[in-house]
């Protein structure tokens, strides 16, 4: 009998090591890594780095359009390069991404590049987060190792990206919860905003705040009144929606801790931006962060780029889930 229970403890021992060691292959597996393709396509940083910066000599808001499409493609079904599909029903044209989202055409030119270089290599959704970064880089922001190793989904969902995205027309509760869902915390939410330091919005997206917000026949009152005399000007009633102005006033094109600066003198363009300062217990939270990051540019850059690497973690294929897509609009 003794040695019955001996050979029961010896084999749950073993099924014991053997849990943990297949659990380890799971997490190695799932692992991101910066040298994920140093001997697969040794010059995949230097090929994304240069189309990166022909886009942006062209035209330097392509800079915030490939970091929103990093951010985008995140946070609908993981980072899987699934924002980038072609399709009616896909993410592209959502309410969030339809006449919005652009960089699509830099991402095709890195793609072609990199089959180039290295054919069926590289992943569309490992492109994404380096042009993010680089664009990030070359705008005056942070240098960042991007952890590497994601593969493509097959699936582009639009009913996902409109329940999953957040909108600029959310309060903080609601944006916190939108970032709650992925697995993202306060001082995420806070951080990644800083993003907005770059690029611009429509009329569509902020116009509202500007003569009867919230149907109080009023403008927003925590809106800069110099700022509000200009947004009404450039954002009149009955005018183009589409017209674009800066999300960071008076430094446009610089990637930096100015966009906190402006929101504590109630100048962030969205309703959603100045929602970081508003009052209430959850915002006194995001609202001690601005005030950190306005003043400490290094607090501010230390934690977006933790920030971006944590969204950048969400959900991701790996090993043999999803493809390495050729092109990155349509499924293998």
């Amino acid at each position: 009998m003794k040695g019955w229970k001996s050979n029961i403890n010896e084999t749950h021992f073993v099924v014991a090591i053997l849990m943990v060691w297949l659990s380890s292959c799971v997490l190695v597996r799932a692992q991101l890594t910066p040298d994920f393709y140093a001997t697969t396509c040794p010059n995949l940083f230097t090929i994304v780095r240069r189309e990166v910066k022909r886009a942006l000599v062209n035209e330097m808001r392509i800079a915030s359009a490939l970091v929103r499409l990093h951010f985008h493609d995140c946070f609908v079904n993981g980072c899987d390069g699934s924002v980038l599909l072609d399709g009616n029903d896909g993410e592209k044209f959502s309410n969030a991404n339809l006449n919005s989202a652009r960089g699509f055409e830099v991402v095709d030119t890195i793609k072609r590049s990199l089959e180039s270089a290295c054919s069926g290599v590289v992943s569309c959704a490992d492109i994404l987060a380096i042009a993010a970064r680089d664009t990030v880089l070359l705008s005056g922001g942070p240098l960042w190792r991007v952890p590497l190793g994601r593969r493509d989904g097959r699936v582009s969902n639009q009913t996902e990206a409109n329940n999953r995205l957040p909108s600029p027309f959310m309060n903080i509760d609601q944006i916190i919860q939108k970032f709650t869902d992925v697995g993202l915390d306060t001082t995420d939410v806070v951080a990644l905003s800083g993003a907005h330091t770059i690029g611009f919005a429509r009329c569509s997206t902020f116009s509202q705040r500007l003569f009867n917000f919230s149907d109080t026949g009023a403008p927003d009152k925590n809106i800069d009144t110099e700022m509000l005399a200009d947004l009404q000007r450039f954002c009149p009633p009955n005018g183009d929606e589409n017209k674009m102005t800066a999300l960071d006033r008076n430094s446009t094109d610089l990637f930096d801790n100015h966009y906190f600066q402006n929101l504590l003198n109630l100048k962030g363009l969205l309703l959603s931006d100045q929602a970081l300062v508003s009052n209430g217990s959850v915002a006194s939270t995001t609202k001690s962060l601005v005030e950190s990051y306005s003043r400490d540019s290094k607090l501010f850059f230390s934690d977006f780029v933790n920030s971006m690497i944590k969204m950048g973690n969400i959900r991701v294929l790996t090993g043999t889930d999803g493809e390495i897509r050729k092109d990155c609009r349509v499924v293998n």
